[in-house]
């Protein structure tokens, strides 16, 4: 059995494919402050598959965002493999990290960090073009993604002129923009009030099933983390599937 397929049944696949777009394997982790060495993770192992939500619920300090970082190839593991669609990716160079991340994952953080100077739509037009999409191309794919989301009537509109919900959702449709196979969301509904974070949480998990996403979402919000198809935790530098 090899290193893909040797995954505990606790993580199985909600369909008949049975290889995960993303697995993290055996990933260590350390931080060093002064003589001291903190392991953050040590051989954490998990398994996304497309179409599949997992809510990442841990405490703060625990290491979250480093397991998300390292999913997303903005960080380099101690130890361990990260495989993106079976392929791995600790020979890779930075260029070719770097490419990954602009076709194949999409991020989304507590602070939507959109340009407050561009409207919604040029802000979901924007990574398009980066990547080389026409300007009409761009503005077609971005008011279709915005008008899904329930932003219509918000394309001119800036960050300043738009709700916390809003501005969160036109950092969802930037974040999908291209097209992506994989998402990360760091605490995206963390700013938000109840209502309004579970109105945008919807929102994701309606997106993440109909374009057959892999997903990992970290929240303290336990409500939202149980409407997820997956949920997990780090427990000792280890993740942990949660019932």
């Amino acid at each position: 059995m090899d290193d893909m397929t040797a995954i505990s049944e606790a993580m199985a696949p909600p369909a008949a494919d049975k290889s995960p777009y993303i697995f993290l394997r055996g990933i260590g982790r350390q931080f060093h402050q002064g003589d001291a060495t903190l392991d953050v993770l040590k051989g954490a192992e998990l398994a996304v598959w497309a179409g599949q939500s997992v809510a990442l619920v841990a405490p703060s300090g625990a290491g979250k965002s480093t397991l998300l970082h390292i999913a997303g190839l903005l960080e380099q593991p101690d130890g361990g493999e990260v495989y993106i669609d079976g392929a791995t990716t600790s020979r890779l160079s930075d260029l070719e990290r770097t490419r990954i991340r602009r076709t194949s994952i999409g991020f989304v953080y507590q602070f939507h960090h959109l340009l407050p100077e561009f409207s919604a739509l040029e802000n979901v037009m924007l990574p398009q073009m980066i990547r080389g999409l026409s300007r009409r191309q761009a503005a077609a794919r971005a008011a279709e993604l915005l008008a899904y989301l329930g932003l219509k009537e918000r394309l001119s509109h800036r960050p300043a002129e738009l709700s916390g919900g809003e501005q969160q959702r036109v950092a969802i449709a930037r974040a999908v923009a291209n097209a992506p196979r994989l998402l990360l969301a760091d605490e995206p509904t963390g700013n938000l009030d109840a209502h309004t974070a579970h109105l945008v949480f919807d929102t994701l998990s309606q997106l993440v099933r109909a374009t057959g996403l892999a997903a990992i979402i970290a929240t303290h919000n336990l409500d939202i983390a149980a409407k997820m198809d997956r949920r997990v935790t780090l427990r000792d530098g280890l993740v942990v599937e949660l019932a």
